[in-house]
């Protein structure tokens, strides 16, 4: 059922609104000296108990500056990355509601670079060449979100043209067990869950020389693809949790049975379909097992399945109904603007509309009259954001251009942010592949 959520983002912090755009032209500072030990203690003791192990390859010899591509899984990445790294500082990409969320002095002391997700930040890009040329290290996570399912997302070409333009060793971290140990539909953490971490050196700049970005792209998306539930069951990690599929619903929204949308819900470490009445278990390691109600077989679910298999056949169904000219998206939204590192603005409410050719969000900007419409064409949104429960207010999805970040969240029935994202990035392929 859709809540209708209060803007508690806007107001938390009760203060003045700020509607100047994030200054982000200045430069980044080196991480803060005197802080280092601190945030080594931190991440120390977030991962102890996890028992977290850094293995490196190809590393003897690489020396800073270096570009870091990690891949993305959960909060507990930058827990990670840190003692990965250590004894040396970095600089970290972030997107501005890090910024918002933490303070600014204090992610710039930490060495964070702000921007938007999913636009073309030119500023940003001067910025990484800045870190580049006075001998840091630059970390990004290209993915620019947390996995939903614990698998990796595909990248785009213009991480392959900035290795490439950097000309600097690039070096991969690929870790395992932080969608486990905390993923993003329910953000429990699950004590049993065991960290792992390879910091890797796959390309030098004599042989991306050699390169084309096309070629360099297939190198980064092989090197950075995982699987947190492979190896969890590689692994034998038992979790016990007894709530481990409870928000499982909102990635897999869709009933693998009777196939009908927005039906699914979880409780415990079940997740069921309202509609036929299909259940699916997931076990200790993550698997998925299918029966009706009364314990009965299923007739079109898998007896059992992991949780990106199911994801997977999602994307599928999507991209169907692109194909097939069934796929729409009309709704009432709720929007939150949030132009700085400072405050998010409450904009009311809005009309998100999405087609072949891209999102068109219609809403009444801050301090005006008048609605307008934003357009966000497919062809330049190659995904989008997603969140499931975002700082309390419920799933969400994010627009963004290049001085404006929009949070949207549903005002009706219907509303999805993995089948929207699913669309997203499909028509992103699609309208790429005929332009």
């Amino acid at each position: 059922m859709t809540r209708n959520y209060q803007s508690t983002l806007s107001t938390r912090k009760r203060k003045k609104i700020d509607a100047t755009p994030f200054d982000g032209i200045k430069t980044p500072p080196r991480q803060n000296i005197f802080l280092l030990p601190l945030m080594w203690l931190i991440c120390f003791f977030k991962t102890r108990k996890y028992r977290l192990k850094i293995s490196k390859e190809g590393m003897k010899g690489i020396k800073p500056p270096f570009l870091l591509l990690g891949s993305h899984h959960s909060f507990m990445d930058f827990y990670v990355t840190p003692l990965a790294l250590f004894p040396r500082r970095a600089n970290y990409i972030s997107e501005l509601e890090g910024f918002e969320c933490f303070g600014e002095w204090i992610y710039r002391q930490a060495g964070c670079l702000g921007t938007r997700k999913f636009i073309s930040d030119f500023a940003l890009v001067r910025n990484i060449q800045k870190v580049i040329s006075r001998g840091d290290i630059m970390v990004i996570y290209p993915e620019a979100r947390y996995s939903n399912v614990g698998t990796n997302s595909s990248l785009t070409l213009s991480i392959a043209k900035l290795a490439k333009l950097l000309n600097v060793p690039v070096v991969t971290l690929v870790m395992n067990g932080n969608h486990i140990q905390s993923p993003i539909w329910n953000l429990t953490p699950r004590k049993e869950a065991r960290l792992s971490a390879r910091l890797k050196c796959v390309l030098l700049p004599q042989q991306m020389k050699q390169m084309s970005a096309v070629q360099i792209l297939g190198v980064l998306q092989k090197e950075l693809t995982y699987d947190d539930y492979a190896y969890q069951r590689e692994r034998k990690i038992a979790i016990k949790y007894k709530k481990r599929a409870e928000g499982l619903h909102m990635p897999l929204y869709q009933c693998r049975e009777c196939g009908k949308e927005f039906c699914m819900d979880s409780k415990e470490e079940k997740l069921f379909c309202k509609n036929c009445g299909a259940v699916f278990s997931m076990d200790e390691y993550g698997m998925l097992s299918s029966s009706k109600k009364d314990g009965e077989p299923c007739q079109n679910a898998p007896k059992t399945l992991t949780i990106p298999e199911y994801y997977e056949w999602e994307r599928e169904c999507v991209k169907a109904q692109i194909q097939e000219g069934r796929y729409s998206f009309a709704q009432k939204v709720r929007v939150e603007a949030l132009p700085n590192s400072k405050n998010f603005i409450a904009l009311g409410k809005g009309f998100l509309v999405h087609k072949e050719e891209g999102f068109y969000l219609t809403f009444t900007e801050y301090m005006q009259e008048n609605p307008k419409t934003l357009f966000f064409a497919s062809r330049a949104t190659p995904s989008v954001h997603t969140e499931y429960d975002y700082r309390g207010q419920g799933q969400c999805v994010t627009l963004s251009t290049s001085t404006c970040t929009y949070f949207l969240f549903p005002l009706e029935e219907g509303f999805n942010a993995t089948k929207i994202q699913f669309a997203a990035e499909y028509l992103f392929e699609r309208n790429c592949i005929l332009g």
